[in-house]
């Protein structure tokens, strides 16, 4: 085998590392700290905990075939874009939730425990979004929608679909306090999730310098639904012309986006900036 494909290969097998580190951390959050406590942050996590707690659903089995039909539509409406890695971070998530149950519970007071899940958890999925991968879920429910209503941003139809999880769980265990707490475990895990992936702003700006910049844009409106703007450059050591492609991306995306650019162009010149605000199709609509 040459050194390129073992390096390729040696790769691969790190990000699958990752994705089952990151799915036992989660895994940990859930059985530790969540469900013992009622807690369902929203999510498919946050469903099977419901379901659980009303039929007595193993929750990782539960996660796994709420997820079966959301693959299903996400192959018929965006096309493969999410890749094997998402689906074996499903599996493996979901598999790994189960083999857990044996873990003791640290806390029955609620604030904590939604607290110290909502960082357990956050770190376990920005493990899983760093290898280049997600969990399926709601992010993947919300893009499904986001074809039938364009109006509405992706980041609108994800904070909707997990609101709407959190008030069902409310209802079913009639207990409001709880809903609370599970906005405070999902706040508490975004931040983490950024802090891993990319400090605590709200968005990265890109800039991609290659020469073979057609390629990295079209992979990167197909893989990651994202706009790209060429901009005419000019190299003033070698006067050649260049197309700089500038795109704005979420937290899961940057590795995903590296990945693309290193797959095409490893000779690429990749910038990223922080970005504060964000208006347009995407993220924040005008006011």
């Amino acid at each position: 085998m040459s050194r390129f494909n073992l390096r390729k290969l040696l790769g691969d097998w790190q990000s699958y590392l990752l994705i089952i580190v990151g799915s036992v951390i989660t895994a940990i959050s859930i059985n530790m700290f969540l469900v013992p406590n009622k807690i369902a942050p929203g999510g498919v996590s946050g469903i099977a905990t419901v379901l659980y707690y009303l039929f007595g659903f193993p929750v990782g089995t539960t996660m796994l075939v709420l997820n079966i039909p959301l693959f299903i539509l996400g192959i018929r409406h965006l096309g493969g874009v999410f890749g094997v890695k998402t689906l074996f971070s499903t599996v493996v998530l979901s598999v790994v939730v189960d083999l857990t149950t044996f873990l003791p519970v640290l806390t029955r007071e609620p604030l904590l425990a939604s607290i110290y899940g909502g960082i357990i958890m956050g770190a376990g999925l920005g493990l899983v979004f760093r290898s280049g991968a997600t969990t399926g879920g709601t992010d993947l429910a919300a893009k499904i929608i986001h074809k039938f209503i364009p109006f509405l941003t992706l980041g609108q139809l994800l904070l909707a679909v997990d609101f709407t999880v959190i008030v069902f769980a409310a209802v079913v265990f009639k207990d409001y306090d709880l809903a609370l707490y599970a906005i405070v475990t999902l706040f508490v895990s975004s931040q983490v999730i950024d802090g891993l992936l990319e400090g605590v702003n709200f968005a990265k700006a890109v800039f991609i310098i290659s020469n073979k910049s057609k390629f990295i844009a079209e992979r990167i409106m197909k893989d990651l639904d994202r706009g790209v703007t060429g901009l005419d450059g000019t190299g003033m050591y070698t006067g050649q012309d260049k197309t700089v492609l500038m795109c704005v991306l979420r937290r899961p995306e940057i590795p995903v986006l590296k990945s693309i650019v290193r797959e095409i162009d490893k000779n690429a010149f990749i910038i990223l900036t922080d970005v504060r605000e964000v208006l347009g199709e995407g993220f924040k609509t005008y006011e």
